[in-house]
């Protein structure tokens, strides 16, 4: 009676059906994805992911938009994530042509699936305390893009030879290690529609419309490596940057000193 008594005075988590029937859909394409790697149905898997990182891009704004936001649904999501963008992934890659290297194989790609799990976790217990404008360490559903999207383009141009799946290893991993690094990536959640462009943005868009159209597969997975090379340069322009701050001020540091001497 006690027990009831306490149990029924915990608050519990509202449970909202749109925004969660989002997050189960992107589940549900992370899991088709994983049983059509089995069947060696790359082309499929490479689909389903799209779609998994289209549902899960809609259900925080559905949420935030119905105001049906709840901690019930953030904790789905991040479970969601990790199957989609975590699980998913590896098992694709490995079963693709990963599983070829034996031990070295499900080893990389267990990387890739525990560097997912951390950095889920790091975003959870960071999520009030970083910069809204940029996540640190790649986003799981960039990851995922970048490791599903290169089995795709593989599959879809009959890239079957011993030195692509060496790449698609090397992808594995650089993927995963991007996820659990302290890089800054952004977020584009500070991105409006209502402010105003310049002329020639609208022809940069036109031409990328029209290769989209022309070549998507290639343009949307290009998008992928060029917002992780970008966030990779960006950061290191900021050591250089810092360090060379540094040591103007530590040389005009030195050189009050001897003067003042």
């Amino acid at each position: 009676m006690v027990f009831r008594n306490q149990f029924s005075q915990t608050k519990v988590s509202p449970i909202y059906l749109v925004p969660n029937m989002f997050t189960l859909g992107a589940m549900f394409c992370g899991f088709y994805a994983i049983i059509q790697s089995i069947n060696a149905n790359f082309y499929a898997c490479g689909i389903a992911i799209f779609f998994a990182m289209i549902l899960d891009s809609l259900d925080g704004r559905v949420a935030r938009l119905t105001h049906t936001s709840s901690p019930f649904g953030a904790q789905l999501d991040s479970l969601s994530d990790m199957v989609s963008f975590g699980v998913a992934p590896a098992i694709i890659m490995f079963n693709w042509k990963l599983h070829t290297l034996g031990k070295i194989g499900w080893l990389f790609t267990f990387i890739y699936c525990a560097c997912t799990g951390l950095r889920l976790a790091r975003f959870n217990t960071m999520i009030s305390i970083v910069d809204k404008k940029y996540f640190v360490g790649l986003p799981s559903p960039s990851a995922a893009a970048l490791v599903v999207g290169y089995v795709y383009i593989c599959n879809l141009y009959h890239l079957h030879h011993s030195v692509y799946m060496i790449i698609g290893g090397v992808i594995t991993l650089l993927a995963a290690f991007s996820m659990v690094s302290n890089i800054r990536f952004y977020s584009f959640k500070e991105f409006h529609f209502h402010h105003r462009a310049r002329f020639r943005a609208l022809l940069l868009f036109l031409l990328a419309l029209t290769l989209l159209i022309i070549y998507p597969e290639l343009v949307i997975y290009g998008f992928f490596v060029s917002y992780t090379l970008v966030s990779y340069f960006m950061y290191i322009f900021r050591i250089g940057y810092r360090n060379s701050e540094a040591n103007i001020k530590t040389d005009e540091l030195e050189s009050t000193v001897t003067k003042t001497n």
